[in-house]
């Protein structure tokens, strides 16, 4: 059965089994945290699906096993796709109501079994997770700075959202160090937020994105060289990348439909931080709508790469984004060449 996230607190008395999917992890996680506040650290169990199948008595046995001090259990499983579909089938009449289980997918299109194995079921039910708009983003974060006494301007909440990439986890984390500096600091301008949400000492996420995007060898390879990122931090990057080459690729159609790149950069949603505009305007003139949409089915690919292998992850990251300049330079300069 389909539900809204905002429905699940009227249903969970009737429903054992979840199905959440979709990108937003987010919402996933605000959602389990204010339906499921019963359930602490002790009775939550997680697993991955891989986990599940090479072991799946390990998943009957959480089930069936009963402990006099633990009444409740919510398991969590972990990167579902239609592999586990026959193991979910075995489990929906044997659950009792003391158990909640959550399964969590990314995307799951139309034609995936086990999403539609959920819709047709009315026992169970199925949310999906849609991307936050930029308004939800704004009411997310006034809602946490007014909590915490703190007033920044328009402006600066507009920056603080671009800075988290469209990602509500981001947007917290972000959040969190503002209000950390507020407690020391009365005052905040957007100097402060740049450099509190730096991905490092030396420079962002954000400023190695826009000079691989803008074709800025010289100064991407210094960023590249003078930074060590983490794996966690190189899946920033490629979030980074693709809500930029999103971005792009929004102000490009934008601007098939009127050919004014000024009126499309200062109408475009949420608001461009004033400081960026010629530096997009450049990226603009730059790319063309084939060139962003080939580097967003990369960066997804080079994602998945990052997180099979962490251990390697910076030298993924480096060569997609040396290829990536490579390419993009030496096409720059041969269109160049004719005009």
């Amino acid at each position: 059965m389909i539900s809204k996230f905002y429905e699940i607190s009227k249903l969970k008395e009737k429903v054992n089994l979840y199905l959440f999917y979709g990108e937003n992890e987010g919402q996933k996680l605000d959602t389990i945290k204010s339906n499921f506040t019963s359930y602490t650290k002790e009775n939550t169990y997680k697993y991955s699906e891989k986990d599940l199948i090479n072991d799946n008595h390990l998943f009957f046995d959480k089930i069936y096993s009963k402990s006099f001090f633990e009444k409740e259990k919510l398991i969590l499983i972990y990167d579902i796709t239609d592999k586990i579909l026959d193991l979910i089938k075995e489990t929906i009449d044997i659950i009792t109501s003391e158990i909640k289980i959550i399964l969590l997918a990314k995307k799951l299109e139309k034609k995936s079994k086990i999403r539609n194995f959920f819709e047709k079921n009315k026992k169970i039910l199925i949310v999906p997770f849609y991307e936050d708009t930029p308004q939800t983003l704004l009411s997310i974060a006034r809602k946490i700075l007014t909590e915490s006494k703190i007033n920044l301007s328009s402006e600066n909440l507009n920056l603080i959202i671009e800075r988290s990439q469209g990602d509500r986890v981001n947007l917290k984390n972000e959040l969190e160090k503002i209000i950390n500096f507020c407690q020391n600091n009365k005052k905040l301008d957007s100097k402060d937020i740049l450099r509190l949400t730096n991905l490092s000492e030396n420079y962002s996420a954000g400023e190695l994105v826009d000079n691989c995007l803008s074709k800025n060898k010289k100064k991407t390879l210094n960023i590249l060289n003078e930074n060590i990122p983490s794996s966690e931090d190189n899946i920033l990057i490629l979030r980074t990348f693709l809500n930029k080459l999103k971005r792009l690729r929004k102000l490009k159609l934008s601007l098939e439909q009127s050919n004014n790149i000024d009126q499309a950069i200062n109408s475009f949603k949420p608001p461009i931080f004033w400081k960026d505009k010629d530096l997009i305007k450049q990226q603009i003139k730059m790319w063309d709508l084939d060139d962003i949409e080939t580097f967003i089915i990369d960066l997804n690919d080079t994602e998945s790469l990052v997180k099979k292998n962490p251990q390697v992850s910076n030298q993924i990251m480096n060569n997609m984004i040396l290829d990536k300049l490579k390419k993009l330079i030496s096409r720059f300069n041969y269109i160049n060449y004719f005009i």
